[in-house]
C-alpha cells in the first residue's frame, strides 16, 4: 500500500514538474518574441544569434528561475536599456504621442474623405 502511494506521488510530482517547465518554455518565447535585438536591427532576441541576444536570452532565463514575471522582467530590462527594447512599449506620458498618432492620422484621413464627397455631390 505504501509503495503504490509512492509511486502515485512520484508521478504527479513528475507531472507538475513537466507541466511547470512547460509553462517556463512558453513564457520564455513569449518574452523571447518581445524583445528587440539592438544588434540585429529590426530583429527580435528570438530570431537573432548575436551576443547580445544569447546574453539577454539568459538574463530573461535566470529571472524567470528567480521568480519574476513578464512584466517585472520587461522593466528591469527597460531600465538597463531603454523603451527601445521592447516591440509593444507600455503606455506612458513619453510615448503618449506613439500611441495616438495612428488615431489622429486616421481622423484625419476621415474627415478629408467625407469632405470631398460632400464637395462631389454639391458639383453634381
Amino acid at each position: 500500500m505504501k509503495l503504490i502511494r509512492f509511486i502515485t506521488i512520484f508521478f504527479i510530482a513528475q507531472l507538475n514538474i513537466s507541466v511547470f517547465s512547460e509553462n517556463i518554455k512558453i513564457s520564455e518565447n513569449q518574452i523571447f518574441k518581445n524583445l528587440r535585438c539592438l544588434v540585429c536591427q529590426g530583429q527580435s532576441i528570438s530570431e537573432s544569434n548575436s551576443d547580445f541576444a544569447n546574453t539577454i536570452k539568459l538574463v530573461v532565463k535566470d529571472k524567470l528561475s528567480e521568480g519574476y514575471n513578464e512584466n517585472e522582467i520587461y522593466s528591469f530590462l527597460v531600465s538597463k536599456y531603454g523603451e527601445w527594447i521592447v516591440y509593444k512599449p507600455p503606455f506612458s506620458s513619453s510615448n503618449l504621442l506613439l500611441w495616438t498618432l495612428p488615431y489622429i492620422f486616421l481622423l484625419i484621413g476621415a474627415f478629408f474623405l467625407i469632405k470631398i464627397a460632400i464637395n462631389k455631390k454639391k458639383f453634381k
